[in-house]
């Protein structure tokens, strides 16, 4: 008897963003790609929802109700559970001093809005190998 080899899941994208607009634009792009995705639209969601979920990867923006996305990395980094877990913060904070602050809080990449997808696309390639 021949045991085929068990295909993983597709790989899990959570996006955490305020914005429903931005929310909708990644998700239909990365179900694109052939992602998986979950959404939160507040810090304290997308830690919760982190740490349920386990994702392969979080696309944070920074500038969220709740809890800022500076906050939400460090938690995310300081939590046994998902600090291995790479982080991409996608933003429209595009100050040097904010990307110092962003890379400082634990985040794995730093990408300013307007990101093109394919830019998006292959950062993300790149944090799931």
């Amino acid at each position: 008897m021949v045991m085929k080899p068990v295909r993983s899941a597709a790989p899990l994208v959570l996006v955490i963003d305020d914005a429903e607009d931005n929310r909708e634009v990644y998700v239909q792009f990365f179900e694109f790609q052939g992602w998986r995705t979950a959404t939160a639209s507040d810090g304290q969601e997308g830690l919760d929802k982190a740490e349920a979920l386990k994702p392969d990867v979080i696309v944070l923006d920074l500038s969220l109700p709740v809890m800022d996305g500076w906050e939400v990395a460090r938690r995310l980094k300081a939590n046994r559970v998902t600090k291995g877990i790479p982080v991409l913060a996608l933003t429209g904070h595009a100050l040097d001093g904010s990307r110092k602050r962003a890379l400082a809080a634990g985040v794995n990449e730093y990408l300013t809005k307007p990101c093109l997808p394919a830019d998006l696309a292959a950062t993300i390639r790149k944090h799931l190998k």
